[in-house]
């Protein structure tokens, strides 16, 4: 076997990896809104609360709050007592996201909730890191 150089050896172990795609798995969900008088729906609620792997109740909780509205889930809609635009509702929904979804040390979304003695809980099950969160 003849003696191959080190960037050789590297070079043939890089054309036998498994080519990956650029696109991230996780995308960031983005609220779909109609207003209808003084009411705000947002369409996909169900849908952005099962990407992120987190109970409607919570993001819900956490809408009323953040945009001080009274609402109401009501299928797989979310209804909102006041006129929100959409630019507003995505922007929460980033701070959700951010606050509640990713890791911090690993970035990832792979992430659960627990709570223990009224204390909230996010546990990475990506990279095992732990921190405390807000109770909304």
């Amino acid at each position: 076997m003849a003696e191959q150089s080190y960037e050789e050896m590297l070079k043939h172990l890089r054309e036998r990896l498994p080519k990956t795609e650029s696109q991230a798995r996780f995308e960031m969900p983005r609220a779909s809104i109609q207003q209808q008088g003084r009411q705000t729906f947002i369409k996909n609620f169900s849908e952005i609360a099962k990407t992120l792997r987190r109970e409607p109740q919570h993001l819900a909780k956490f809408f009323f709050k953040e945009l001080a509205v009274p609402g109401s889930i009501a299928g797989d809609q979310l209804l909102l007592q006041g006129k929100i635009s959409t630019d507003m509702v995505n922007r929460r929904l980033d701070d959700y996201v951010k606050e509640f979804v990713l890791c911090n040390e690993c970035k990832k979304p792979d992430t659960n909730l627990t709570k223990v003695d009224k204390i909230t809980t996010l546990k990475c099950e990506a990279c095992g890191a732990k921190r405390p969160v807000r109770s909304i």
